[in-house]
């Protein structure tokens, strides 16, 4: 039965399979408030399955984490039975509604390097358990709004977790294909081998990583520039990337949408990316907490380290040339730049 401290608050939305409510919890000398996500016996077998992958990212920051140890079982109105999951509630919703709040639904670039960095995270961590997300998209991000001190004033900041591994699939696998479903997840964010021929290898979640960083900077989802027709996906191409965007920026977002899987790398090695340095150098510490994967701990401890003095004065010398190029006259430049593949 639901716990007598549990009390229904509000409607939030629908998962991969079940619908998502927000609850009161009340315990002894706390109060907090939690997502629920919901569904019948049908989907019963996915949600105890999402549950068991959740349970494998406790205190992993970058993850959403669940309460309770086990998912609860429950009577509804009809007398039906259904399944509850207790997960933390994101006060600042998924990066999509995020977004929704920001003028044209575009995101400042500093926060989009910062956020990009917490999603890498995120997938370093997930990859490093072999798993595949599969579904990554700015619905899947939850904001979580923080309260920081510093310079002697509180100010605001942001956290991001991953969720929703109800289509998650471990590196590889093969065995749910089907013809008649023959990918997981959302079209418009999928790499051609994925919607082709159903491939769930870690490639997918950096060509989806980099439809999110896109769409962070322009406000609309990939494919927008041909209303959102996927024939162009299947043929093997990648969404069109904006030329007025950062240089380093678009390097990164050509990264994750290599055709060959092989070139997209990995969520460790993107995330020492001349795109996300500046951001990296700044952390103090990883934010992988699992004791499980101690390799990606250690390789994101490496990723923090700051560059040597020599690399340093090469970086200073560089940015020197780099304001002598630029007052250079250059061609005039199309909207749009289209992506090739990085070698």
């Amino acid at each position: 039965m639901v716990p007598p401290e549990l009390e229904f608050n509000k409607y939030l939305g629908k998962g991969s399979y079940g619908s998502v409510s927000l609850f009161k919890y009340s315990k002894p000398r706390t109060t907090l408030y939690t997502a629920v996500k919901t569904c019948n016996y049908k989907n019963a077998e996915s949600l105890e399955k999402e549950f068991g992958i959740l349970s494998e990212f406790k205190g992993c920051s970058r993850i959403v984490q669940c309460y309770e140890n086990r998912v609860i079982e429950n009577l509804d109105v009809e007398g039906n039975k259904e399944y509850m999951m207790l997960m933390e509630y994101a006060a600042g919703g998924s990066l999509r509604t995020f977004m929704k709040r920001s003028e044209d639904k575009k995101l400042p670039d500093p926060l989009i390097r910062e956020f990009t960095r917490m999603i890498l995270e995120g997938l370093a961590t997930i990859h490093g358990q072999g798993y595949v997300h599969c579904d990554l998209k700015p619905d899947n991000i939850l904001v979580f709004p923080r309260c920081v001190y510093k310079k002697r004033a509180w100010r605001s900041s942001y956290e991001l977790k991953i969720s929703d591994f109800g289509l998650s699939k471990r590196d590889g696998d093969s065995k749910w294909w089907h013809p008649h479903r023959p990918f997981v997840g959302t079209a418009i964010y999928m790499s051609p081998g994925s919607v082709s021929h159903g491939e769930t290898g870690r490639g997918l979640d950096l060509w989806s990583l980099g439809c999110v960083v896109l769409e962070m900077y322009t406000g609309k989802k990939p494919w927008w520039h041909n209303n959102y027709d996927l024939k162009d996906l299947k043929n093997w191409y990648a969404p069109m990337i904006p030329s007025d965007l950062p240089c380093d920026a678009k390097h990164f977002i050509m990264a994750c949408f290599a055709l060959n899987t092989n070139e997209r790398r990995d969520a460790l090695t993107l995330l020492e990316h001349s795109f996300l340095r500046g951001v990296v150098n700044k952390i103090t510490k990883p934010h992988v907490k699992n004791e499980n994967p101690k390799e990606i701990a250690l390789a994101l401890g490496r990723v923090v380290r700051r560059p040597s003095k020599v690399l340093t004065s090469i970086f200073k010398r560089a940015g020197e040339l780099m304001k002598i190029i630029k007052k250079q006259p250059r061609a005039p430049r199309s909207n749009l730049l289209p992506v090739h593949i990085c070698h």
